[in-house]
C-alpha cells in the first residue's frame, strides 16, 4: 500500500509511520524536513502551507491513503480537498476527541457524541473541519479522533508544559508541589502512541471506513490522582506533593490553560471503542499507563539534554499555588478555623 503522511514526525504520527513501515507499506512523509527521516520511509520536503510548492513537490503521484496529522482549520481543509481530490483512495483526517460536547450529557463517549466545545478554538476548528469534509461527497474521508496520546518523549499530565514536559517531573523530584485540577477524582483516558497506531494503520485502505468517524483510545481509565501517582513512582518519588485546585481558579490565574482544562482535561473522558474494534479486529491496547510512563521517564533519564525545564511555566505554577494558599488561609480566618 502506498501511503502519504502529512507531518509524520510528531508524537502520534511517528508511531503510525513506524508501524506502517513494519507492516510493509510504502510510506512517504511530507514535511519541512526539520527532523531526520524515519528509517524505511521516503521524504518529500515541502511546506504544506504553500499549496503551489506542495503540488509541485508531489508531482503527479497518487496515493492509496493520505493521513493528515497537521490540518487544524477549515481553511486548511479546503486546501487539502483541492490538493488531493482525485489523487487518493482515502483521506484520513486526524481530528480530536477534545471536540466532543463539554460538559458531557452522558458519561460514556461514542462517535455519535455531539461535537460541541465552547471553551477551545482548537476543538471547534477540528469539528468544523470534520463538518466541511463530510459535505464533500466525492472526497473519500475517514475521520479519526485521538484523545490524550503520549509516547516516550512526553509526560502527559493535566497541568504541565507540553514541549518541556519534564518540568513537572523535575518539580516532583525537588519536592515541589504539582497541580492537579479539581479533586483529582475525575476519570481520564491516556493512550500510548504505539497502541493508537494499531487502530489507525488498521483503517488504512479500508473502503468500508470511508465516510466514517472513529475514536481510538485505550480502554484503561484512571483518575488524575492515579496518573500523577504513577508518574511520580516512575520518577522515584513515592509521595509527591499534589495540590488540588479547581479548574476555574487555575484558568482565572493562567488563562492560556482554559482550552486544555475547561475544554478538555477537567472533564471525565471514558471512551467506548466498540467501533474501532469492529473495523480493526486485532486492535487492542497493551501498554498500560504505569508501564508506559516508566519508559518515558527512562527516556528522559538516559540523556540530561532531554530534561529541559520550562522556568516560566514553573514560576507561574508557584504564583498560582501561592494565590490558592492565600485564599485558603483567608477562608479559614473567615470561618473561624
Amino acid at each position: 500500500m502506498k501511503v502519504l503522511f502529512l507531518g509524520g514526525t510528531g508524537i502520534i504520527s511517528t508511531a503510525c509511520a513506524q508501524l506502517a513501515v513494519a507492516r510493509g507499506f510504502h510510506v512517504t512523509l511530507l514535511n519541512r524536513a526539520r527532523h531526520p527521516a524515519l528509517p524505511g520511509t521516503h521524504q518529500i520536503t515541502a511546506d504544506i502551507a504553500d499549496p503551489a510548492a506542495t503540488a509541485a513537490a508531489l508531482g503527479k503521484q497518487n496515493w492509496d491513503a493520505v493521513v493528515d496529522f497537521i490540518a487544524y482549520t477549515p481553511a486548511e481543509i479546503e486546501q487539502r480537498i483541492a490538493l488531493f481530490r482525485g489523487r487518493t483512495g482515502q483521506y484520513v483526517f486526524i481530528s480530536s476527541a477534545s471536540a466532543y460536547q463539554k460538559p458531557l450529557a452522558h458519561y460514556l463517549i461514542t462517535e455519535s457524541t455531539p461535537l460541541v466545545n465552547p471553551f477551545w478554538d482548537y476543538s471547534r476548528n477540528k469539528a468544523a473541519g470534520e463538518k466541511r469534509l463530510l459535505r464533500e461527497e466525492s472526497f473519500p474521508v475517514t475521520t479519526v479522533r485521538p484523545s490524550l496520546t503520549y509516547g516516550d518523549t512526553v509526560v502527559p499530565l493535566a497541568v504541565n508544559s507540553w514541549l518541556k514536559s519534564y518540568t513537572a517531573v523535575d518539580r516532583m523530584r525537588q519536592g515541589k508541589p504539582v497541580i492537579v485540577p479539581g479533586d483529582g477524582l475525575s476519570l481520564w483516558t491516556i493512550t500510548h502512541n504505539s497502541d493508537f497506531a494499531k487502530g489507525l494503520v488498521g483503517l488504512l485502505g479500508q473502503q468500508s471506513a470511508i465516510g466514517q468517524a472513529f475514536q481510538i483510545t485505550s480502554d484503561e481509565v484512571l483518575t488524575w490522582n492515579q496518573i500523577y501517582q504513577f508518574t511520580a513512582e516512575a520518577a522515584g518519588v513515592p509521595a509527591p506533593r499534589l495540590v488540588h485546585i479547581a479548574s476555574d481558579f487555575i484558568t482565572a490565574c493562567i488563562p492560556e490553560d482554559t482550552g486544555t482544562l475547561l475544554g478538555d482535561k477537567s472533564h471525565s473522558a471514558v471512551f467506548d471503542n466498540t467501533k474501532i474494534k469492529r473495523f480493526v479486529s486485532d486492535f487492542v491496547c497493551t501498554t498500560r499507563y504505569r508501564e508506559g510512563i516508566a519508559r518515558t521517564i527512562a527516556w528522559f533519564d538516559a540523556d540530561p539534554a532531554r530534561r529541559q525545564i520550562d522556568e516560566q511555566a514553573s514560576a507561574a505554577w508557584d504564583r498560582l499555588i501561592a494565590a490558592y494558599e492565600r485564599g485558603l488561609e483567608a477562608a479559614r480566618r473567615e470561618f473561624g478555623q
